[in-house]
């Protein structure tokens, strides 16, 4: 049983890695029609096309999300999906051509000098080449090669962070999480244990990172008809997940963003499938830590 995203029907996942260097990048291509938006709660986010995703805005769907490091520099790695997209014919049929819409967001994964290897358009396209609705493959992979936690305590306790996926059901309907752990914060499990050595009460911090080197990537998909402004809850109680999960979280290091996708036609209610979130995200980051120590 695939328990992962690519559990959710027609959803598939690509990476493109790079170990030496320290970063990749990760596409997520969606099945359509969908209903996307997304929730911002980190005070450093790097993103693109996000502001499409707010209620109220025209289009409601996208073609796929890209989650990559290389902080800002790897947002060009989208153009490389958009390539591949177009290639396939898929995008918003805008009338006289068909234009892809890829929302995008960034971990801070470069290297003390700023000039290590950064996911560009050609590593874009090759992780949207290498989808695959098979299970996810977690750990330090994609966008989560390079990813990093416990970095509020100083860089000496710092621990590979990584990639992870879960499913929980919602009724009938199932959501479904992924996620590249960067934080700040020490990562703990619902029930409290400490993944990563750190207090379950942070103090002062002894060395804060000077750069914004941190960040949580949260895609949520879920087969629930659901509106946007309804998977607005459901980003909602992912980053409570991510809160909990994460000590501390959402603070100015970190640039925590949730994206929330309707892609199916199943009934649902908005409250059950916004706790399946909940449960999908918070086992999404365990998974990410236990692959990245194994």
């Amino acid at each position: 049983m695939n328990d992962t995203i690519t559990g959710i029907s027609g959803v598939e996942v690509g990476h493109w890695s790079d170990a030496e260097a320290g970063t990749g990048c990760t596409v997520i291509s969606l099945p359509e029609p969908n209903v996307t938006t997304v929730e911002v709660r980190g005070g450093a986010p790097g993103s693109r096309e996000t502001a499409l995703l707010a209620p109220g805005m025209r289009v409601e769907q996208c073609q796929a999300i890209l989650f990559t490091g290389g902080s800002a520099f790897g947002l060009a790695a989208a153009d490389g999906v958009v390539q591949g997209l177009v290639e396939d014919g898929r995008g918003h049929d805008t009338g006289l051509v068909r234009v892809p819409i890829v929302p995008a967001a960034v971990i801070f994964d470069l290297g003390p000098d700023g000039t290590s290897r950064r996911p560009g358009p050609a590593e874009g396209k090759a992780a949207y080449e290498a989808r695959s609705s098979r299970r996810v493959e977690e750990g330090l992979v994609g966008a989560g090669t390079g990813a990093t936690v416990a970095k509020w305590r100083g860089f000496e306790f710092m621990q590979p962070g990584g990639l992870g996926s879960a499913i929980r059901e919602a009724g009938e309907a199932r959501v479904g999480a992924l996620v590249v752990l960067n934080a700040v914060g020490d990562v703990f499990g619902l029930d409290g244990r400490s993944l990563t050595g750190g207090n379950h009460e942070p103090g002062p911090p002894a060395l804060f990172p000077p750069t914004e080197a941190n960040t949580t990537l949260i895609a949520l998909i879920t087969d629930a008809k659901l509106t946007r402004t309804e998977l607005i809850r459901l980003a909602v109680r992912s980053h409570d997940a991510l809160a909990a999960c994460v000590r501390p979280a959402h603070t100015g290091f970190d640039g925590d963003i949730a994206f929330a996708v309707s892609c199916g036609q199943i009934e649902a209610d908005v409250a059950a499938a916004a706790e399946a979130a909940f449960g999908a995200t918070a086992a999404a980051i365990e998974s990410a830590i236990s692959a990245s120590k194994s």
